[in-house]
């Protein structure tokens, strides 16, 4: 069925205790010696490394975007499988597909429990993310996990521990897996791909996330920009709410070109302008930018590839609103930003 490459960088599919817990410490190849290959398909491994994905760094992220991208240069290979750890998946697979825009896939899985864990659900994802890779075309980046199949926008890790840990709370997944065929029932709607960021390790931006709570005043946000962040995700209450003393500091924050995003801690549902007195109708007016239905983790990844793609403020907005999913007037951007099915 194809000739899938897989790139492992470690997580809990790559795990084994060490001292008093688990840590990633296995290779690409003992990953995929325990898992039973589909028919037809033969694999080769690139090992990026072994870590446990909440130490990963925006410099490993990259390096995992160029990896895919040179893998694919490869017009024999049929689609890629990266194995990552759970904590941070939903950050990295959404940075690859907001610059993916080649038909074969790549499929993102990982594991909740460790390596040779008896009852392990790491074998049988790898076994699902290589069919997945073998057998599907123009999804996208996508997440595999527990026989369901996920898009890579709006997917969040929902379970601590479960095995089915991945969902988007405010969308349907993409397809099911089962009886050794993938079945499709939907193709996500993506804006076009954004070209790869051409930044030095040195130059990458600081990006931090802020959020709201009873008794939040300025202090963190105004630290973040303290610390030379040049974007900010607002994480707010209800639909995007906050206080006219934040939404102050956020209109001093794009006064000053801080690219700052406005999402919610609440687990499903959209952004919306409803509330002033520091709602999101103030911090919308203060410029902050409403992330939809994307929460924390994957509207702080808009907002760095945005920034990793300009340094003028303008453009940069331009560029956020593109990721996000916005249609933009065709005379406020690249022509090649065209949205896309």
């Amino acid at each position: 069925m194809g000739r899938i490459v897989v790139i492992s960088t470690g997580g809990t599919i790559a795990s084994r205790r060490q001292g008093a817990g688990f840590a990633a410490a296995a290779g690409g190849g003992e990953v995929m010696a325990t898992a039973p290959l589909p028919e037809g398909v033969s694999t080769e491994v690139v090992d990026l490394g072994s870590v446990n994905s909440a130490r990963l760094t925006t410099r490993h992220q990259l390096t995992l975007l160029r990896t895919v991208h040179e893998v694919l240069e490869d017009p024999e290979v049929d689609g890629i499988v990266v194995t990552h750890g759970t904590d941070t998946l939903e950050e990295s697979a959404f940075l690859v597909d907001l610059h993916h825009d080649d038909p074969r896939p790549v499929v993102f899985t990982g594991a909740q429990l460790p390596l040779g864990a008896v009852d392990g659900d790491g074998p049988g994802n790898l076994h699902d993310a290589l069919l997945t890779a073998a057998t599907t075309r123009g999804l996208g980046v996508v997440i595999v996990f527990d026989g369901k199949v996920h898009p890579a926008r709006g997917t969040v890790k929902t379970q601590t521990l479960a095995p089915d840990a991945f969902a988007d709370p405010s969308g349907a997944r993409l397809g099911n897996i089962g009886f050794g065929r993938v079945a499709v029932l939907r193709r996500p709607l993506r804006p076009a791909a954004l070209p790869l960021p051409a930044v030095p390790e040195s130059a990458v931006p600081r990006v931090d996330m802020v959020m709201h709570h009873c008794d939040a005043d300025a202090l963190v946000f105004n630290a973040a920009l303290g610390a030379g962040a040049r974007g900010i995700v607002l994480v707010a209450t209800g639909a995007g709410n906050a206080t006219p003393e934040i939404a102050e500091a956020v209109a001093a924050a794009t006064f000053r070109g801080v690219l700052v995003a406005l999402t919610t801690r609440v687990q499903a549902g959209p952004v919306t302008e409803i509330y002033t007195c520091g709602g999101a109708v103030d911090l919308v007016a203060a410029g902050a930018v409403p992330t939809g239905t994307l929460r924390a983790g994957q509207a702080r990844i808009a907002v760095l590839s945005a920034l990793l793609a300009t340094a003028d403020p303008r453009e940069g907005e331009r560029l956020l609103r593109h990721a996000l999913g916005e249609p933009v007037a065709a005379d406020a951007r690249p022509a090649d930003l065209a949205r896309v099915t």
